[in-house]
């Protein structure tokens, strides 16, 4: 009778199993080991001098470490910790109007430049109370009086337990300025 050869069965670790293979199995497996150390990094065989690979493996750690990473973490905290107060940003904000507009004399063409620069300052301001988890949007106008009326309106996504907003306003025999405040929860 014919003895039938058995498959040769060749593990997926060089070392798994305490079987015994023939010397052809074992010459096999030694290849495949060397192949696989060849294709990882070894650790503690660094170049010495820096070279190009290893200056961009580290910014590329770099900017893997700054992407994406959220500025909050969960923190499953739905309140801030300091909310918002209407009369301290109210107070502050006349104050900046007060300050900026004293010695001001309306013209149609410096209103724009004036807005802007008022509307930054009161942003500035606000942000530096400190008041956690808020955005800010601020919005400054300027109307002269020429005995007409003026409505302003706005439309927000609102969250009445958390948003606020803060209206602020300077007024001369000549102009109406109206700034608006708007502080929004960010979770």
């Amino acid at each position: 009778m014919e003895k039938k050869k058995a498959p040769v069965v060749t593990p997926s670790h060089p070392m798994a199993g305490a079987r015994k293979y023939s010397t052809f199995d074992k010459e096999a497996l030694i290849r495949m080991a060397k192949h696989r150390a060849s294709s990882h990094d070894v650790s503690g065989s660094e170049p010495d001098d820096d070279s190009t690979t290893d200056f961009t493996r580290n910014e590329l750690l770099a900017f893997k470490s700054s992407f994406a990473r959220p500025k909050y973490g969960n923190t499953y905290r739905m309140e801030p910790y300091r909310k918002c107060e209407v009369h301290v940003i109210r107070r502050k904000v006349e104050g900046i109007l007060k300050n900026k507009l004293q010695d001001f004399k309306y013209s149609g063409s410096d209103g724009c430049a004036l807005c802007t620069s008022l509307a930054e300052e009161i942003l500035t301001a606000v942000e530096e109370l400190g008041y956690d988890r808020y955005k800010y949007i601020a919005q400054v106008f300027i109307v002269e009086k020429t005995g007409q009326s003026i409505h302003i309106a706005s439309r927000w996504v609102w969250d009445v337990a958390r948003d606020t907003w803060v209206e602020a306003r300077h007024e001369t025999e000549n102009y109406v300025v109206v700034a608006l405040i708007v502080a929004c929860y960010y979770e």
